[in-house]
């Protein structure tokens, strides 16, 4: 995979904007998450600067959950659950990311495992490694 280069003044400049650090507080978390998802919300128009700033927002988002919110280790379902708590969803809300609403509620009810293909986009919906899901 090819990785395009980054114009190190135009990452500074956004660097400067965001000022990116480990978070420590629950609006800190908010406004980094917020964030990335204008960020993401771009798609595919991502500069190759605003592309990093995303990948450390997402560590630094991680690294939040990771300290502040520990997960169940090995329990993918509990994993998920944990994550739709922590950021007050609903069901409803991973239908767009798992297809739909049948699916969901099996995984959620434990009636169907989480496949690698569903961990993938989860991971993606949440910003967090693959491994919770699987």
């Amino acid at each position: 995979m090819k990785v395009a280069a980054i114009n190190e003044r135009k990452y500074g400049r956004l660097l400067l904007r965001v000022l990116p650090r480990p978070i420590a507080s629950e609006n800190e978390y908010d406004d980094m998450v917020a964030l990335a998802g204008q960020l993401i919300a771009k798609g595919g128009a991502l500069s190759p600067e605003e592309g990093n700033l995303l990948e450390l927002l997402g560590l630094l988002v991680e690294d939040y959950d990771n300290r502040y919110y520990p997960l169940a280790e090995n329990d993918p379902v509990t994993a998920l659950k944990e994550m739709m708590s922590f950021r007050d969803l609903k069901p409803k809300d991973l239908w767009p990311v798992l297809g739909s609403k049948g699916v969901v509620s099996e995984i959620l009810n434990r009636k169907r495992a989480i496949s690698k293909a569903q961990a993938k986009k989860l991971a993606a919906f949440f910003h967090v490694s693959v491994d919770l899901f699987i």
